[in-house]
């Protein structure tokens, strides 16, 4: 077992470069089942999920290799639209191959997906939207199965902007007979990324980053060459990371524009941010004040920053309120900061932060990915020393995390334990 060994107090000063989106690549490979050649990706950060998504489509029948940052993704067999349970469990985002394989190959058979355990999330948007469009699902001993002749267009209205279910369908429409107009869509970056990328291919989308997107159906999309877009939560880490310490850091390669919220909470708690065209400076202020936030689908406050942000609430002047409206079990590292000194109260979907002048070092365990990075600006910023387990799930979405926290002063190492 390996954990991340940290001893607090070191101000964060430098530059860091965002990596490729993981939230973007993954439905981007997921859609080069849709192709009939090869698609080249680029900027494709070495994670685990990525390394999974890319064990799942090469279990159906696809030929993967990886050149530096790079993927090569391309058909090289028939298509076997049966996943293994065994990756399906590993990666929640596994189930977006189902609108692929059911829009070109008219049939998928899956397990239900895994991913980290912070609350419901159903698969009844996906599947009623399939439907919508003339497939015929059952669900059965743990698996979904679906069938069709042939995909039709449709208006479909999402009970609630699911990302992964407007994802999902964007997918099987695009080589659906006619137009699908997909209602309530998600708005997030990542899906207009998807839109870029289908669209490379020869799809007919538009509408991605509103919330009503159009689909025109296509006979077949062609392999292409695609750059990912950065990473805004991991840019976001970095930049509560650094406003934690007190730090002056230069994000680079990132798009301000995807972290609006982010930024307006970080410069209400007292940071000084200066917005470049394609990076963010920040400079943390000595200590940060307390502010009242709610998670909200995008453009609102990303859920999957708000366990980073408790962390820095932890320490802040006054009383901080965060509301999850997103997932209904994302309070787990609340808990684990309280090991560091933090004073939470959880009350359902509210927690109620009282800062307090410092954390202490202590032994504390990752529940999740963003629970770790929590966990980790916590050790950042508290005197001594804490070792965080439970790195796995920072693998997940954060590349070689401690090398580059390292190279912008922290004193952080990655040691196995036995």
């Amino acid at each position: 077992m390996e954990v991340l060994v940290i001893n607090g107090g070191q101000r964060l000063e430098g530059v860091v470069v965002v990596q490729g989106a993981k939230n973007a690549a993954l439905p981007i490979m997921a859609a080069t089942l849709l192709a009939t050649g090869e698609c080249r990706l680029q900027r494709v950060p070495r994670l685990q999920d990525v390394s999974v998504m890319a064990a799942v489509i090469r279990s159906l029948g696809m030929k993967v290799e990886r050149r530096g940052d790079e993927l090569l993704v391309a058909p090289e067999s028939t298509v076997t639209p049966e996943v293994p349970a065994e990756l399906m469990r590993q990666l929640r985002a596994s189930n977006l191959v189902m609108g692929p394989l059911l829009g070109r190959w008219h049939y998928f058979r899956v397990p239900y997906p895994g991913g980290c355990a912070i609350g419901s999330r159903p698969m009844d948007l996906h599947i009623k939207g399939l439907m919508a469009m003339g497939a015929e699902v059952t669900e059965k001993l743990g698996y979904i199965e679906a069938r069709t002749t042939g995909l039709r267009g449709t208006s479909f209205y999402l009970d609630f902007p699911s990302v992964g279910a407007t994802e999902n369908l964007m997918m099987a429409a695009a080589l659906a007979e006619g137009v699908t107009t997909l209602y309530n869509a998600a708005r997030e970056p990542e899906i207009v990324d998807l839109q870029n990328f289908l669209n490379a291919m020869g799809a007919r989308i538009r509408g991605a980053g509103r919330d009503t997107i159009r689909i025109e159906g296509v006979k077949e999309l062609k392999g292409c060459d695609y750059k990912i877009i950065p990473d805004r939560i991991e840019a976001g880490t970095f930049l509560a990371a650094a406003a934690a310490t007190g730090g002056d850091v230069l994000v680079q390669d990132c798009q301000p524009e995807h972290l609006m919220a982010v930024l307006a909470k970080l410069g209400e708690m007292g940071a000084r941010i200066i917005i470049k065209k394609e990076a963010i400076r920040i400079q943390g202020p000595g200590r940060p004040r307390a502010v009242d936030c709610k998670t909200l689908p995008y453009p609102g406050f990303p859920t999957d920053m708000q366990p980073q942000f408790m962390a820095l609430m932890s320490v802040a002047d006054g009383t901080s309120i965060m509301v999850e409206s997103i997932f209904e079990n994302r309070f787990k590292h609340a808990s684990e900061l309280r090991r560091l000194g933090a004073d939470i109260k959880i009350e359902g979907r509210v927690a109620v932060i009282n800062g307090v002048p410092g954390l202490s070092g202590s032994m504390v365990e990752a529940s999740d990915l963003r629970a770790g990075a929590a966990l980790v600006i916590a050790g950042l910023l508290a005197e001594g020393q804490t070792l965080v387990e439970g790195v796995h799930h920072l693998d997940r979405g954060y590349e070689q995390l401690e090398k580059r926290l390292g190279d912008l002063g922290a004193d952080i190492q990655r040691l196995s334990k036995k």
